[in-house]
C-alpha cells in the first residue's frame, strides 16, 4: 500500500480540501460535500493543486494507513467532482431491463418481472442495442 500513498492527489477545478486541526479532511465541491476523520499519526497537507498524505514511520500500521487514507481522500475527491459511474451489460437470450424513473423492470426469464426501486440519489439509464 505505500505505492499507492506516496502518489500526491490532484485537486480539479471547483473543488477544495480543507485539513482541520482534529484531523478531519473536508472536501467540498459541485456534487456535494464529504468529510473524512484521520488517524492522529497521519499528516495529511494540501500543497497548492495537490493533497499529500505523509506517514510518521515505516511500520507496518503506518504503511497501510498511508495507502488507506490516500485512497479515501482520492475517492471523496472524485465524488465530489464527477461522481461514480457504473455501467453493467445484460447478456443472454430474452433477457431485458428497462426503467421507469427510478424503477428498474428486469425480465429474466422468470415467471413474471422483477422489479427494483432506487434510492433518489441514483441516476439510471437504460439503452437497447437493437
Amino acid at each position: 500500500m505505500s505505492r499507492i500513498g506516496k502518489l500526491p492527489i490532484d485537486i480539479p477545478q471547483g473543488v477544495t480540501v480543507t485539513v482541520n486541526p482534529d484531523n478531519t479532511v473536508v472536501v467540498k465541491g459541485p456534487k456535494g460535500e464529504l468529510s473524512q476523520g484521520v488517524h492522529a499519526d497521519m499528516i495529511v497537507k494540501v500543497e497548492g493543486a495537490h493533497v499529500v498524505v505523509e506517514r510518521p514511520s515505516e511500520d507496518k500500521a503506518h504503511k497501510a494507513m498511508h495507502g488507506l487514507y490516500r485512497s479515501l481522500i482520492h475517492n471523496m475527491v472524485v465524488g465530489v467532482s464527477e461522481g461514480y459511474k457504473k455501467e453493467l451489460e445484460l447478456v443472454g437470450v430474452g433477457y431485458r431491463a428497462s426503467n421507469n424513473g427510478n424503477i428498474i423492470d428486469f425480465a429474466l426469464g422468470y415467471t413474471h418481472n422483477i422489479f427494483m426501486q432506487l434510492p433518489p440519489e441514483i441516476k439510471v439509464e437504460t439503452k437497447s442495442e437493437r
